[in-house]
């Protein structure tokens, strides 16, 4: 083909119209884990979690939230311990701040089952070991992210976070799942997930899906950096605590005792 100065900038033109467009998608998909921005979306400079512990103790066994989170989000229940997926759990207290140094805590404190979930640490440890960036800390809120097809199942951010908040897949998950929610991705073997704070609900202007399940209102959810937030009134009337800060780590998951 005869290409001549004036076709050449055409081409030249139109390509670089193609290429912001295609920026454009990217920036959007990235963002908001959607085609589309949506102007009703969830906004905060540093998203954060406060768990009331003895209101959730109060529910007794219920487990409202922890099936509203794997539901939404296409957890397998897979039976066998070594093998299971899980976003949020419940664990005793006692093993789940093993680190505190008062170990003569009120009985019905050091008994209470207490839920668990990544922390979306300030200064996470997993995502600087992942070789090609498949988890990573949001910029504009704070969000420790995962992108499953990028990640190639090498396990060093499982072993780099001190929280135990990462499950592998060691099969294929899709069997395990009974009813499949359709607008949320399945996994597949040989790659890690998490909770995620719920990134494609915020984008559509909806709190967590854990936060809206529970009955008692134990979890509250919100802007850690905004003083006018729920979380930051709750922190600042009650006493809380967080999973090893030691580590410096610097969690986002804070709970009132």
């Amino acid at each position: 083909m005869n290409i001549n100065r004036r076709n050449f900038l055409k081409i030249v033109s139109v390509g670089g119209v193609v290429g912001v467009a295609t920026k454009m998608t990217f920036d959007a998909i990235s963002d908001t884990g959607h085609s589309k921005l949506d102007d009703g979306r969830l906004k905060a400079k540093r998203w954060a979690m406060v768990i009331d512990v003895n209101k959730c103790e109060q529910q007794g066994d219920c487990k409202l939230c922890i099936e509203a989170c794997h539901k939404t989000h296409n957890v397998p229940d897979i039976k066998n311990p070594k093998d299971e997926i899980k976003w949020i759990w419940k664990e005793k207290f006692h093993n789940a701040f093993i680190t505190q140094e008062n170990e003569h805590l009120p009985r019905n404190i050091n008994d209470n089952n207490v839920l668990l979930l990544c922390n979306h640490c300030s200064n996470p440890p997993c995502t600087n070991v992942c070789p090609t960036k498949a988890t990573w800390k949001r910029e504009e809120d704070g969000i420790v992210m995962m992108d499953w097809h990028r990640c190639i199942g090498c396990r060093y951010c499982v072993a780099a976070c001190p929280y135990g908040s990462r499950s592998f897949n060691w099969m294929d998950p899709r069997p395990f799942i009974n009813d499949i929610t359709e607008d949320f991705p399945t996994r597949t073997k040989g790659v890690v997930e998490k909770c995620t704070f719920c990134d494609e609900r915020l984008v559509r202007g909806m709190f967590p899906a854990c936060v809206e399940a529970c009955p008692a209102k134990a979890l509250a959810f919100g802007d850690l950096d905004n003083p006018d937030s729920e979380v930051r009134k709750l922190l600042q009337d009650n006493f809380s605590i967080r999973r090893k800060p030691e580590l410096g780590t610097k969690p986002e998951v804070y709970y009132l005792i």
